[in-house]
């Protein structure tokens, strides 16, 4: 197991472009693999997830060309199921992506993962795509993987999603393609939009209504298209925590996917006094060391900022006041149990930190301590623990750091490069 040390406290200056964002990696790669001609995608994440995705891809029966580091050419084709399992690594959301679409498959594909990927719940996923008439079959009672989904003549349905997941609603969506009838989505609370955005952009008969919060989907086939992908915002977010906690810090992260359903998290740190400068016209994003303070995050704010929650973490141990995540149970299903392990690991570091069932509470205003991260197996954990290194007065090392490839495998470099601009 590999492990980083980080002597802190030490500012970070200069400018930095995160990976390609990865939940429109997964998605434009799955969906120029089911459309007619060739697709080129640019600035692809290059972690392990969505290099997952990517050999599924090709598993599936899609031709995959690789153009230079981040570019990818994808000549689409029907999708047949492969005769060995399709690893998936850690990666939940390529697992649940493409169950929504083996579910319009002929055949039986088999799936599996790793362990972390094992603990996690599919059964999410399996409900709806049952409904629409796939077969699923999975590990226990949530359907874990190992899991197998065995394709067939599937039926559209009208679905309302019992938690607020991006995943599910893209899983159903994407199974909707192959449907016979028309395909609805809707939802409780917003959740980020990359499936339905990035469907109209290959082509499908798909509609938006914001105002009922319901997305629509007639089956057809898709047309190819080129896709650039932006700038990874749960990855920025690490960066402009760590330039606000620190003094004498200026960081830019340049070309960051500014969505409307992505920005939780900005608006999170303005809240709490951080010092941003945002150009929606580049996404180009610079923070500068302030003073901060304590804030709510509401539960209607947790979907659009799911991912962040480990960084904002890190902020509040340094915010006047306490922080409250509320109504964020879906931190409970990620890679770790991140409301337990955000909890422990910035104790460990100091930080006053009160988990419940559904909520995160960090009181703020003593900072951190030097110690020792352990990630969990989660990469979202490790960095946060860079993070709270950075600003910290003393050593503090990330045990388990190799664990960053799944999203950032650049993640070190650019740390280094930040710190001694």
């Amino acid at each position: 197991m590999s492990r980083l040390t980080v002597a802190g406290p030490v500012p970070l200056r200069g400018r930095v472009r995160v990976p390609g964002d990865k939940s429109i990696s997964h998605r434009a790669l799955l969906l120029a693999g089911l459309a007619r001609g060739t697709s080129r995608v640019t600035g692809l994440s290059g972690g392990q997830d969505v290099a997952h995705t990517r050999a599924a891809v090709a598993a599936l029966g899609a031709r995959v060309d690789e153009d230079g580091p981040g570019t990818v050419t994808v000549t689409g084709a029907t999708p047949v199921a492969p005769a060995a399992v399709v690893d998936v690594g850690n990666s939940g959301t390529g697992l649940r992506l493409l169950m929504g679409v083996c579910a319009g498959v002929a055949g039986t594909t088999r799936f599996d993962g790793d362990a972390s990927l094992r603990r996690r719940p599919m059964d999410r996923v399996a409900v709806p795509l049952r409904r629409m008439g796939a077969t699923v079959e999975g590990d226990g009672d949530t359907c874990r993987a190992p899991l197998s989904v065995a394709g067939g003549a599937l039926r559209g349905i009208d679905y309302e999603l019992p938690v607020p997941s991006a995943q599910v609603k893209g899983a159903v969506l994407l199974a909707g393609l192959a449907a016979d009838g028309e395909t609805v989505v809707r939802e409780r609370l917003v959740t980020r939009a990359h499936t339905e955005e990035l469907l109209a952009d290959f082509g499908a008969d798909v509609e938006v209504d914001a105002g009922e919060r319901l997305v629509r989907l007639r089956p057809g086939p898709l047309t190819a298209t080129d896709v650039s992908v932006p700038g990874d915002p749960s990855q920025a977010a690490f960066w402009l925590v760590a330039a606000s906690i620190v003094p004498g810090s200026d960081v830019t992260v340049e070309q960051v996917y500014l969505g409307p359903a992505r920005n939780g998290f900005l608006d999170v740190l303005q809240r709490m006094g951080a010092d941003l400068e945002v150009d929606r016209g580049t996404g180009d994003v610079r923070a500068r060391h302030a003073a901060l303070v304590g804030t709510d995050v509401a539960p209607e704010e947790i979907p659009g900022l799911v991912d962040e929650v480990p960084a904002l973490a890190v902020a509040a141990a340094f915010a006047e006041g306490s922080t409250r995540f509320l109504g964020a149970g879906e931190l409970r299903v990620k890679e770790s149990d991140r409301i337990a392990t955000v909890a422990s690991e910035l104790g460990a570091l100091g930080a006053r930190v009160e988990p419940s069932s559904d909520a995160l509470v960090v009181v703020g205003g003593g900072g951190l301590r030097p110690g020792v991260v352990d990630s969990h197996g989660d990469h979202r954990i490790a960095m946060a623990g860079a993070v709270a290194a950075v600003a910290a007065d003393g050593a503090t090392t990330i045990e388990g750091w190799d664990v960053v490839a799944t999203s950032y495998p650049g993640f070190e470099d650019d740390l280094a490069a930040l710190t001694r601009s």
